[in-house]
């Protein structure tokens, strides 16, 4: 079993001064913590793999293709392989954790 606290892995992120942390990578998954604060820009290009985003705080909106939803604590949101996708219009600093099928990378 491998167990992680949110509070631990955003310390953990913000030491790197990046804005992803990946945490976990194993042979058919890997997730992170992502981190978008108000009003900056998500500069993510299209993924080779699935994956999910699970909101854990903040606000803002996705697109996904050319679809697009708010985005709130709770928010899961599922993006394809291959397809484009941003966070936009983030009010509230936006911390997400994703899960790439198969791992990223």
């Amino acid at each position: 079993m491998k167990e992680f606290r949110l509070e631990e892995l955003e310390a953990q992120r913000a030491a790197h001064e990046g804005a992803y942390l990946q945490f976990l990578r194993e042979r058919h998954m890997s997730a992170g913590l992502y981190a978008l604060d108000r009003g900056t820009a998500d500069p993510q290009k299209p993924h080779k793999q699935d994956e999910i985003y699970f909101v854990v705080s903040g606000r803002g909106a996705i697109t996904v293709g050319n679809e697009t939803t708010a985005v709130a604590r709770g928010s899961v949101v599922f993006v394809p392989a291959g397809a484009p996708h941003k966070f936009h219009h983030i009010v509230e600093d936006l911390r997400v954790m994703v899960v790439f099928a198969p791992p990223e990378g």
